[in-house]
């Protein structure tokens, strides 16, 4: 028994010399999850050759159609995004999803429910996972920035367009980049699966396109120095210079992007209703007060974009 004290007396009196068990360098700021390159790339670039205009409308609803179908059930079931400030994100005040996609996605259940308040399952998901929603039908639509193009018309259907962007670049202020042509050989944030990054990798300038889920992501990125600018369509990218004076959108648009509803490809009679309702959303006033609340602001006055049909 003394001898077990007298050990412990001798342990508590040699201390020694204190060691850092874990000697630190420079410290990197972490990365959002699933950052990639090229191998995140889809979307097939921007429209490309084939007919991209969409079905006549038609706002019937006869029995045993798919809008029929989503009635009885008594909610529709939308993707949209959370995290593209001015587009479709979640508002911290009020826990509310916002903005004009939102609104479109409103407008649909309104006509088709009289009211869309406890009639829209919202379905947030990244852009990388439109096309997968769709073709499993575990959505009824996506409303998602979501550009038209001939790559995706062969796995999904497309309303007629709503809105219409164009692609630029964001970059810190002060930076002396001007536009694409001056980010060769630098790093370019942009969503996986989207028009976007492939755009990025098809520019003349050579960029090192990076990909993330989200285009919060991209800002977070940028706003560390962890790429050197962030390319995609300019209301989004408007969006992000809102939400951060020390960012600026630079260059000209060098992409057209015609936003439209995706819809699980064999529902034309869904295609049909939808566009009868963009329709009316572009006609009687809607698009430009939603318009003028989100955008206007950012980028100034627009028109509702003018569409025709196959």
């Amino acid at each position: 028994m003394v001898a077990g004290v007298g050990l412990l007396v001798a342990g508590c009196g040699s201390a020694g010399t204190p060691v850092d068990p874990a000697p630190v360098g420079s410290v990197q700021a972490p990365q959002p999850a699933n950052v990639g390159g090229m191998e995140g790339a889809g979307g097939g670039g921007q429209a490309g050759n084939c007919d991209t205009r969409s079905l006549a409308p038609n706002p019937a609803i006869p029995s045993g159609s798919t809008m029929a179908k989503i009635k009885q059930r008594g909610r529709l079931i939308a993707g949209v995004d959370q995290t593209t400030y001015l587009f479709g994100f979640l508002n911290p005040s009020t826990g509310n999803l916002e903005g004009f996609d939102i609104e479109i996605v409103k407008q649909l259940a309104t006509v088709l429910f009289g009211s869309w308040q406890g009639h829209v399952q919202w379905t947030a998901i990244p852009s990388s996972q439109r096309e997968n929603v769709l073709k499993n039908n575990t959505v009824d639509v996506v409303v998602r920035t979501y550009s038209i193009t001939c790559a995706r018309l062969k796995d999904i259907n497309f309303s007629s367009t709503y809105y219409q962007a164009g692609q630029r670049v964001l970059v810190p202020r002060n930076s002396g980049i001007k536009d694409m042509a001056g980010l060769g050989a630098k790093k370019v944030c942009a969503t996986k699966s989207s028009t976007s990054l492939t755009a990025i990798a098809q520019a003349p300038s050579r960029p090192i396109p990076v990909s993330v889920n989200n285009w919060s992501d991209c800002l977070v990125m940028l706003q560390q120095g962890q790429v050197d600018a962030i390319s995609t369509d300019d209301v989004i990218l408007a969006g992000m210079a809102k939400q951060d004076p020390n960012l600026e959108v630079v260059g000209d648009r060098f992409t057209q992007e015609n936003y439209g509803v995706g819809i699980p490809k064999g529902q034309d009679d869904m295609v049909r209703w939808v566009n009868s309702v963009l329709d009316n959303v572009r006609s009687n006033g809607t698009w430009q007060q939603n318009y003028n609340t989100w955008i206007a602001p950012v980028l100034g006055p627009a028109a509702p974009p003018s569409v025709s049909y196959q």
